[in-house]
């Protein structure tokens, strides 16, 4: 009877399935199974293993000084770095110095010990040895050569040896005689140079007075000056302008020369129309006179400059031995009417003894790559001076504080087990054009005078700086045309000395090397992992675990190791308060802003598109993306204000050109050949929100 109540039960009502009661006991016994099978695990692990102790004060204060406060994934989701496809080209290299001698010139004796005894130059430079003897002629000249080849010299020299040797001795009442423009006190360095350089040469030639008018100073006191009298005037266009409409005591009856430094800097800041007004001036007192311009390069502005300066003027362009050539007006002209294509196609020269490279790196690694070749340079090696190139005033200033607190001890002196000294002696400096003209004048002293050091700086640096034992220029922010990277790389390698350069390029802008190799601009790739390797030679970055082994050689993956917790104190520090994320963000915003302001034909290169804007995050200590940049939208609206510009192409001449000059003085962008376009699209952009 059980049996048959038993098997009732089991039973399924009609229409439905059977009830499959065998799964059941499987069930119980995998239960029992595994539960023995946890307990016999369970004690062999107590065996093994006695049950955990609670935190000694020691223990906690290494917990909480353990280098990672959130992991930093450097080494995922990066793009590949692409293999540099160029072809080897014969690059244009200057021969700086000849074996020529001052004393073979028809100078004045007191000059020429000048010269040697004074300037310490005994042998004449290649662009010196070409412009001297043509000047001393009297002809007008335009002069192509490179940065640091001596261009100062070679119009100071037969314009000291001309008014030396004047029949009516030159009195300091007559005014100027020689009037020197250079581009913006934003290279006032530029003046100081161009100024010391003057008053060397005419240290026998006490009765011929040099001076100087920049804006920043008073114009009081300037006035002053001009009515004692100078009779070297070196100037901006902007205020020399200023002076011409509102002082009376200037005059121009006696100028017989007008030489224009760095003249495409000039026409780059919009001044065409203030030098056309002191032509005027000049033309109006007085006609006949000598004419100079002087570039390291030859735009088709500086073309278009010379046609209303220069009288049928010698063109002197400097490559090399095979190159060094005078050429007539005439043919310049030729070449400079050429095609805008053409134009882009010139091929510059570049020192002797600079060797130039380029590392890929992708956007979430660019600050350790650059803390890690600072540390190889300036601290593992000994007497190198570097500049940084960037392209803007809050990135100089916010990677300042970043890279002096992390890499110069500021943050692991709060720590227990550091010591700040371990890279005190790294020097960080900055330099840009938002700081106030004495600031940089100091700034400018302190880095002329030390052995080492490292300038982070804006193109404010890029032209008429003479700084020597400068061993490294690095390009952080890629320059916005090769004329510009000439420009740069020109502070190092200067008269016969060595240098190196290097550009940090994103894979995405593998292509600009291709750029560079169409100008005969050779460079050689360096490879990120073995500028990260020098972080082997730092224990501050070394991942402390219990019980490891010391770390031999280069194994690849404690470099990285030692490049996450380099980027974690980064990140930390950044963290550590709201004002320092703030200001990330600012930095982050304004480098968003320079890039889009690159040229049309870089758009390709460099397209705000092809940024990941979390991986660049990074690159500013931001652990994750910024949100409400007001960039960004910016960005996104070009297609609705690309055909705009078109229209506006007849104000270009005129209100483009002074908002040029505003937002190239701001350094939002590079400096060169970035287009009154772009500038326009930028104003547009601004109307929505204002």
């Amino acid at each position: 009877k059980q049996a048959n109540t038993l098997k009732r039960k089991l039973q399924s009502p009609p229409g439905n399935p059977p009830l499959k009661c065998k799964h059941k006991p499987a069930i119980n016994n995998f239960k029992k199974c595994s539960t023995e099978a946890d307990s016999r695990e369970k004690g062999r692990l107590s065996q093994k293993s006695p049950p955990k102790k609670p935190l000694t004060d020691k223990q906690n204060e290494s917990q909480k000084t353990k280098p990672f406060i959130k992991t930093s994934s450097l080494f995922r989701n990066n793009p590949d770095i692409p293999k540099i496809h160029r072809k080897a080209v014969q690059q244009v290299q200057e021969n700086v110095f000849t074996t020529d001698s001052f004393s073979q010139l028809d100078l004045h004796p007191h000059l020429i010990s000048t010269i040697n005894n004074v300037l310490k130059m005994s042998s004449m430079t290649s662009v010196q040895k070409q412009t001297i003897p043509v000047l001393l002629q009297g002809k007008d000249a335009l002069v192509r050569s490179q940065t640091g080849s001596g261009k100062t010299l070679a119009y100071g020299i037969p314009l000291v040896q001309s008014l030396q040797g004047m029949e009516s001795k030159v009195q300091r009442s007559d005014g100027p005689y020689a009037l020197v423009l250079v581009p913006t006190r934003e290279v006032n360095h530029l003046f100081s140079f161009c100024f010391d350089t003057m008053q060397k040469l005419l240290k026998p030639f006490a009765w011929i007075v040099p001076g100087v008018l920049m804006g920043g100073e008073k114009r009081k006191s300037e006035k002053a000056r001009l009515r004692k009298g100078i009779n070297i005037l070196i100037s901006t266009p902007g205020r020399l302008v200023d002076h011409i409409k509102s002082t009376e005591c200037i005059h121009f009856r006696h100028t017989q020369w007008l030489i224009i430094d760095e003249a495409d800097r000039i026409l780059d800041l919009g001044f065409e129309k203030d030098v056309a007004v002191i032509l005027n001036a000049l033309n109006a007192e007085r006609a006949a006179r000598q004419n100079i311009l002087l570039s390291a390069t030859l735009t088709e502005g500086v073309t278009r400059l010379a046609d209303i300066s220069l009288n049928d003027p010698v063109r002197i362009s400097i490559a090399d031995d095979i190159q060094k050539i005078l050429k007539p007006a005439s043919q310049a002209d030729q070449q400079a009417s050429s095609s805008s294509s053409s134009m882009e196609q010139e091929n510059f020269a570049v020192p002797e003894k600079l060797k130039q490279y380029v590392v890929m790196v992708p956007s979430k690694l660019r600050l350790v790559t650059l803390a890690a070749f600072i540390l190889e340079k300036c601290k593992f090696e000994k007497n190198h001076k570097m500049i940084i190139f960037f392209s803007s005033c809050e990135q100089v200033e916010f990677y300042y504080v970043l890279l002096l607190k992390v890499l110069s001890g500021g943050v692991e002196s709060e720590q227990p087990g550091h010591s700040s000294g371990s890279s005190a002696h790294l020097q960080f400096l900055r330099l840009h054009g938002n700081m106030e003209q004495e600031e940089r004048t100091e700034v400018f002293q302190e880095f002329l005078k030390s052995k080492t050091g490292i300038l982070l700086c804006t193109d404010v640096a890029a032209r008429g700086l003479d700084l020597p034992q400068v061993t490294w220029i690095v390009q952080y922010n890629a320059p916005a045309s090769p004329a510009e990277y000439i420009h740069r790389i020109g502070r190092t390698a200067r008269i016969g000395c060595h240098g190196s350069s290097l550009l940090v390029l994103a894979p995405s802008e593998a292509e600009y090397v291709s750029l560079l190799a169409s100008h005969k601009i050779n460079v050689s790739e360096l490879k990120m992992e073995k500028v990260l390797s020098s972080l082997m030679k730092d224990d501050r970055f070394k991942l402390h675990r219990p019980g490891s082994k010391r770390s031999c050689g280069r194994d690849p993956q404690e470099v990285r190791e030692r490049a996450t917790v380099l980027q974690t104190k980064f990140e930390n520090y950044v963290h550590s308060s709201e004002g320092t994320v703030r200001w990330a963000k600012k930095a982050l915003q304004s480098f968003l802003c320079a890039y889009t302001t690159y040229p049309r034909n870089l758009k390709h290169i460099f397209h705000i598109k092809s940024l990941h804007l979390g991986h660049i995050a990074k690159s500013f200590g931001l652990r994750d993306a910024p949100q409400n940049l007001t960039v960004l939208p910016a960005a996104g609206s070009k297609k609705k204000t690309k055909p705009k510009p078109k229209r506006s192409d007849l104000l270009k001449k005129t209100h483009g050109k002074r908002r040029l000059a505003e937002l190239l003085r701001s350094e939002y962008s590079s400096g060169m050949d970035t287009g009154v376009s772009k500038v326009k699209k930028k104003k547009k952009q601004r109307k929505p929100g204002s």
